[in-house]
């Protein structure tokens, strides 16, 4: 059992492998926030992130992480988007765009290849004078 302190209230909880660092009630809080701000994004297409982030009382630095998360998306005519982290063109969602994420799978699939099974070659057991060869005589 893993105890830890909340990182936004402070309070110890029963931390799980792979959840964010807070306890249930923030976590509970935090999925309210994201719903009143999918609801806003989605009544204000055009909306920026600072904007929807004053607007909903929420830090920009949440709404970029829920951006990279894929969770929110920008619309494909909005001037607004994040940068990719590899190259540093503007995308709408995610992390990476559609050439780093195709040159990313690339390298991966370089990388893993099936073993082949080894040929095994035939031992000739042939005298090469053409007499038979028994292994224990000499």
């Amino acid at each position: 059992m893993d105890v830890r302190n909340c990182k936004s209230c402070g309070k110890l909880y029963n931390y799980i492998s792979g959840q964010p660092p807070l306890c249930n009630a923030c976590l509970k809080a935090l999925d309210e926030k994201f719903s009143v701000v999918k609801e806003y994004i989605y009544n204000h297409p055009g909306a920026g992130i600072a904007e929807v982030a004053e607007e909903n009382d929420v830090s920009t630095m949440q709404i970029q992480k829920w951006i990279r998360e894929e969770r929110l998306a920008f619309s494909p005519d909005s001037p607004i988007g994040i940068e990719c982290e590899n190259c540093g063109t503007m995308i709408k969602t995610g992390r990476f765009c559609k050439a780093c994420k195709d040159k990313l799978v690339n390298n991966f699939g370089s990388l893993y290849k099936e073993e082949e099974e080894p040929q095994y070659k035939k031992k000739d057991f042939k005298d090469p004078n053409g007499k038979i060869r028994f292994l224990d005589r000499k």
